[in-house]
């Protein structure tokens, strides 16, 4: 063996990967305490602030799911509101049926998966802008078919029953804990599907995906899965709006603007960074609560943020950061003696 080998031998067994830095760890544990934190609001505080906070952690779960299909996988739609609508009138249309609204949340979820493989077939077809008029086209269809159904309340919609033999403080209460579940969820769920090979398949395929296909990934059961998995995390969404509002209507549920929202939040805090939904939320619903009360000029001031932020920080809030990700799904190549 020769004398360069040695020195590649010794330095190899100096060097190791780590998916997580001592900082990540670290943040990890301040977020944990966090959610502990927010978990015991229902006890500490009037429910107001909690009824508040509950669209807090709609946005949270909504613009993660985006961030998912669009910032990872690459597929930008403008029609996520089908599932929104979906997931909640699947809500109203269980509990007629005697299903305990709060646990129908979950199954009004695995309803837009199963709606979605359908769609997907069609929406699949469709590359580019093309596939973003696509999905808002197949949103207004779902509105459509739903006005239709006389069951469901039709064009004036319809009330949330199963629900009259709770107090409202629990209600409320009960509201919340599945509201701040599912942002958690949405944000784990994203976590852990990127840190696998679903994750590498979903970034090459969102990079090149003529590319990715000639190295071996099925692109096509990669974007299925994180096309279901976003209509599962927005139906369950529309489920928690729903139980806020104990109420649905097909013109706001299937608004365009729960797509408008989603974009916005995702492009303040950052596209392609788990971060950049947490960050972006904080923000939006921030200027919700400060401009709400200046009408028209509300969505004009929104619509300047959203300019400057798309012109100046093409990276989002999240993309100047320096540092470490709160939440790592690369790899980071250390030696024992520092740092590579």
């Amino acid at each position: 063996m020769t004398i360069s080998h040695l020195l590649s031998a010794r330095a190899a067994r100096n060097v190791h990967v780590v998916r997580a830095t001592r900082s990540a760890k670290l943040s990890a544990v301040v977020l944990a305490a966090a959610a502990a934190v927010l978990a015991a609001l229902p006890f500490l505080v009037f429910s107001t602030v909690t009824d508040t906070l509950i669209n807090l952690f709609v946005l949270i779960a909504l613009a993660s799911m985006w961030n998912l299909l669009a910032g990872f996988g690459g597929l930008v739609s403008v029609g996520q509101q089908a599932y929104i609508g979906i997931g909640a009138y699947s809500l109203v249309a269980l509990a007629d049926l005697g299903v305990q609204p709060y646990l129908a949340v979950p199954l009004a979820a695995l309803t837009c998966a199963v709606f979605a493989l359908p769609t997907s077939w069609l929406a699949f077809r469709l590359r580019g802008d093309y596939f973003a008029v696509g999905t808002w086209v197949i949103a207004e269809v779902y509105r459509l078919l739903v006005v239709r159904v006389d069951s469901l309340g039709g064009a004036s919609g319809k009330s949330l029953s199963g629900l009259s033999g709770i107090d409202a403080t629990l209600r409320g209460a009960l509201t919340y804990w599945i509201a701040l579940a599912l942002a958690l969820a949405t944000i784990a769920g994203c976590y852990l599907l990127l840190r696998g090979r679903l994750g590498l398949s979903l970034m090459a395929v969102r990079d090149e995906e003529t590319a990715a296909a000639s190295a071996g990934i099925d692109v096509r059961r990669a974007k299925l899965l994180v096309y279901l998995v976003s209509a599962a995390g927005c139906g369950a969404a529309g489920g928690v709006i729903t139980l806020s509002s104990l109420s649905v209507n097909p013109d706001s549920i299937f608004s365009v603007q729960w797509s408008a929202y989603m974009i916005f939040i995702v492009v303040i805090g950052g596209i392609g960074f788990i971060e950049g939904p947490l960050i972006g939320a904080l923000i939006f619903f921030a200027l919700q609560q400060l401009l709400a009360d200046f009408g028209s000029w509300y969505l004009v001031l929104l619509g300047v943020v959203g300019i400057v932020a798309a012109l100046r920080l093409p990276r989002g809030l999240w993309g100047l950061v320096p540092g470490p990700s709160l939440f790592p799904i690369g790899y980071l190549v250390r030696r024992s003696d520092g740092p590579a």
